[in-house]
């Protein structure tokens, strides 16, 4: 390892260990992640071994470490490795499922007001071309408790019986930046029969996830986001009683093992890997196409710099949480506002700040903003802010106002 030993979070951490430019103010750390200086070392040096001799790298080094890395990705998650693979984002990992899932007339798909916009829209397209329908639960993260969201939740399922085919929410819903109760959601998928998809893009290295407690159907979770892994990376896991769901990956590749035809007695296609999975549905993922696969590679580097450098992931989330609680306190009474309610227990490194900006419907007179400028005036905020300020903080429109998403991370602080 580099020369490099524990460091207090906050601002000497940034600057011994991180890449920001001199002036950058990284408010947007769970948008696109960032990586200290330990981690890009290992980067330039798993590139720099692909070069040297890309056909043996490709073909043969990088599933042998790709082994590996799945073991040590399942240990830190507390899952079964048979049942992990790694793949480039969360959207990726949920389209494989939703696309891999046969539906038929009359089948229903779950979600919450405040889904990812990519999977809100991925459900859109299956909607356009199969025979799924979709139900929105409604979800106001000004009023609404974990006890309110749950028994809207089961409210809609019950309602809908056995039609509810699966069900998607979030670890932490990003817009606002929110726990949801995804434990006791899980819970409920299984005790009904419903496939629970979760997106886990804010999951791995910001919260703490156990697989085998929680025992979901499918979790996607995003690497770079939060772990300190270069972009793009992410786990996806399938519980092994739903791998034959899973019929192909996303793109199908040399992996995919077609159903038997007439006449043939295995594939006509020639498959130039040597895969070295104990199943089919981990051989699928080993190779879905050429890309950079360094950034997997850096997983064992990320992983010992949080536990050497940083003090280990309880006391990254700890400082996470704080640093939102105080953080958000601040703004808000600088901007004489307020901050979203967190319910007890489900505290996570996100402080969501109302903005003194009024907001009226267009038919009102007065002099707040019109609701047809709303997306307008955020698009213009968000030039100011990368261009003259060197920052990015991301702002949402609901119940009524407008709100600011601060993520808060080890590498800030006060003073």
């Amino acid at each position: 390892m580099d020369n490099i030993t524990l460091t207090p979070f906050g601002k000497e951490m940034r600057e011994k260990h991180f890449l920001f430019g001199k002036d950058q103010v990284n408010l947007n750390q769970g948008a696109y992640g960032s990586y200290p200086r330990h981690v890009r070392n290992a980067l330039r040096h798993w590139q720099d071994a692909a070069e040297s001799e890309p056909d043996k790298f490709i073909r043969y080094t990088f599933p042998k470490k790709l082994d590996e890395i799945r073991r040590q990705v399942a240990s830190f998650l507390n899952a079964d490795v048979e049942g992990t693979v790694l793949v480039p984002n969360a959207t990726t990992g949920l389209n494989t499922v939703l696309r891999n899932l046969r539906f038929q007339p009359g089948d229903k798909i779950v979600y919450f007001r405040g889904v990812y916009g990519a999977i809100g829209k991925t459900v859109d397209y299956l909607i356009e071309t199969t025979p799924v329908t979709s139900l929105e639960v409604d979800f106001d993260p000004t009023k609404d408790t974990q006890e309110s969201i749950l028994e809207r939740f089961t409210s809609c399922i019950k309602e809908h019986g056995d039609k509810v085919k699966a069900a998607i929410f979030d670890t932490v819903m990003s817009m606002p930046g929110v726990r949801m109760p995804f434990e006791q959601l899980t819970k409920i998928c299984r005790q009904r029969g419903i496939l629970s998809a979760i997106d886990g893009a804010h999951g791995i290295g910001f919260i703490d996830l156990n697989l085998e407690e929680l025992d979901p159907d499918f979790l996607v979770t995003n690497c770079h986001k939060w772990l300190f892994i270069p972009r793009a990376c992410a786990v996806f896991y399938v519980a092994p009683r739903n791998q034959h769901l899973m019929r192909s990956s996303l793109p199908t590749s040399h992996g995919f093992v077609p159903l038997p035809r007439d006449g043939e007695e295995s594939s006509k296609h020639f498959n130039p890997n040597q895969s070295n999975a104990q199943n089919a549905f981990v051989a699928q993922f080993e190779y879905t196409g050429t890309i950079d696969t360094a950034p997997i590679l850096c997983i064992p580097a990320a992983l010992e710099f949080r536990s050497r450098v940083c003090g280990g992931e309880a006391a990254i989330r700890q400082y996470c949480v704080d640093l939102a609680l105080a953080g958000g306190r601040v703004v808000a009474e600088m901007l004489g506002t307020e901050t979203l309610p967190v319910p007890t227990g489900r505290d996570v490194g996100f402080a969501n700040v109302r903005l003194p900006l009024m907001v009226q419907s267009d038919a009102a007179l007065g002099e707040g903003i019109p609701v047809k400028d709303v997306n307008a005036i955020i698009n213009f905020i968000f030039r100011k802010f990368t261009e003259d300020y060197h920052t990015f903080i991301n702002i949402l429109y609901f119940s009524g106002a407008l709100w600011a998403r601060f993520f808060c991370y080890c590498l800030f602080g006060f003073g």
